[in-house]
């Protein structure tokens, strides 16, 4: 499968999934990806909103590059997002 993948600079909290939300484009498709607090936590700190949201920020590169891994290997949920573990 041959997809262009973009990722806006456009991560926000959620506070009701606990996680830093940003979206994906792919081929003109918006995909919301997802990485929870406790993710975020588990592999580099934090605390807080403000401190995940800037650990994201941090290390979007790596984060990104899973988040295409997923997305390539079609792994959205029924409501098309892509989780983070």
């Amino acid at each position: 499968m041959n997809q262009a993948i973009q990722f806006p600079d456009r991560e926000e909290w959620d506070e009701s999934r606990q996680a830093v939300c940003f979206p994906a484009l792919v081929n003109g498709m918006q995909l919301l990806c997802i990485i929870t607090a406790a993710t975020l936590t588990h592999r580099f700190g934090g605390e807080s909103p403000a401190q995940w949201l800037a650990i994201f920020r941090e290390h979007r590169w790596d984060i990104e590059e899973e988040a295409e891994q997923l997305i390539r290997q079609q792994q959205e949920d029924t409501q098309g997002c892509v989780w983070l573990s």
